[in-house]
């Protein structure tokens, strides 16, 4: 039985390790675009501002590979698959032959059809190469334009504010983090990063980038032009389906996997933010570009590759960060768009405080918490499970919620499994 992976982070690290739960022997072949070990992406924003080492953001240890008997092709990219051969070929024309594969390539920037970027000092912001190479330019006064207000563009941007940058954000949407934020709590983080000189242009974007041979500035929609010596497009990521062009695999907006993370085609498998996998909030298949998600959808391809029988029970999207010390976690649906939800608020804009819980049919399914934050993980849990709050949503949004707002025989239950926190 011959392993092949395509990819190198999250979901192929599951892989790996859900193989080597079931099969401790036969070969495991991981091939890699990145010529680097296998680390956190979420940390190359905190690398760019010299908060950690690339030895500090490694995601496993340096005999992870060894360790687990994998043969790492680093540096080196798929650039298709032969479904009939049962074969990955690379871009430099070697073929890996495999019996059972696993597509774990993430995803990749969205770069829109605009006129000037293949400028120089234009960058995106998904891969530590990236973060390398505006190192190299982001000094202390010189001046960015980020395209895109979201998770990318808001990390990049409190990133490279420590760094003393001149930052204008430019943004399509009406606020920030758009995908993830109403508009109060929106209007919260953007006057918290305000107040570090970041600049923003919102409801417009850029129309065009000016410059010679290097970027020089960027023309807006609205009309205004901004100077800046690099620009950073950060509009958003796609499911990178590259590899699977060409062949039988069933792709929508990521690939199409089954329970078991198996593909349309028998014996190839795809997991993490390349995948569509099962939304237990929505109750659909959906991308789901969070990394706890993707290790665990890898997880359940790599046993099932190896002759197990696993299935991924689904999971919803969930993000936990923060901006120059203003903490959030969100889930969920956040900002209802048809009836039938409920919705709780309680706002201390004065102090940086908001909690929001979306309701249906008395179960929570969605909750945005800002600054206060203690508490998420109860909330998560109560999505998770599905439990019906009836009895107890008033209490939902309040500063002391917890285990004692429970009826009885619920906060038993749940101090017995060890809690939600």
């Amino acid at each position: 039985m011959r392993y092949v992976i395509i990819g190198n982070s999250a979901a192929a690290v599951g892989a790996v390790e859900g193989i080597r739960r079931v099969d401790e022997e036969n070969p495991i072949t991981l091939i890699s675009d990145e010529p680097y070990h296998t680390y956190s992406r979420p940390l190359i924003s905190y690398y760019l501002a010299g908060k950690v080492t690339e030895g500090q953001m490694l995601y496993r240890q340096q005999d992870f590979y060894e360790k687990n008997k994998v043969e790492a092709m680093l540096g080196r990219r798929a650039a298709g698959i032969d479904v009939e051969g049962r074969e990955v070929r690379l871009a430099d024309g070697f073929c890996v032959p495999y019996d059972r594969l696993l597509i774990a390539t993430g995803g990749k920037p969205f770069v829109p059809p605009l006129e000037g970027l293949d400028k120089e000092n234009v960058f995106t912001f998904l891969k530590l190469g990236d973060v390398k190479k505006i190192k190299e330019v982001a000094a202390a006064g010189s001046r960015v334009v980020i395209i895109g207000a979201g998770l990318i563009g808001l990390k990049a941007a409190e990133a490279l504010a420590l760094m003393d940058v001149e930052i204008t954000v430019v943004e399509l949407a009406n606020r920030v983090l758009s995908a993830i934020l109403d508009e109060e709590a929106a209007g919260i983080v953007q006057g918290q990063m305000e107040t570090r000189g970041i600049k923003f242009e919102m409801e417009t974007t850029v129309e065009r980038v000016l410059g010679e041979e290097k970027v020089t500035g960027a023309v807006l929609k609205n009309g205004k032009q901004v100077p800046c010596d690099f620009l950073v497009v950060a509009i958003g990521v796609v499911p990178n389906t590259e590899v699977a062009q060409g062949t039988p695999i069933k792709v929508n907006r990521g690939i199409v996997v089954d329970e078991r993370m198996q593909t349309s085609v028998t014996g190839i498998y795809a997991a993490g933010d390349v995948s569509e996998g099962f939304d237990t909030v929505y109750g659909a298949h959906r991308v789901l570009p969070i990394l706890p998600n993707a290790y665990r959808q890898g997880e359940t391809a790599g046993m099932n590759m190896a002759g197990s029988a696993a299935s991924y029970p689904g999971g919803f999207a969930m993000n936990s960060i923060g901006f120059f010390g203003l903490p959030m976690t969100t889930a969920g649906i956040i900002k209802p768009e048809t009836p039938g939800f409920e919705v709780l608020v309680n706002s201390e804009p004065e102090n940086q405080s908001y909690k929001k819980v979306v309701l249906k049919d008395n179960m929570v399914v969605g909750f945005i918490s800002l600054n206060k934050i203690d508490r998420s993980g109860i909330l998560t849990g109560l999505i998770r499970d599905r439990v019906d709050v009836e009895r107890f949503k008033n209490y939902l949004v309040a500063d002391d919620f917890g285990y004692l707002h429970f009826p009885p025989e619920l906060r038993k239950a749940r101090l017995l499994e060890g809690g939600l926190a």
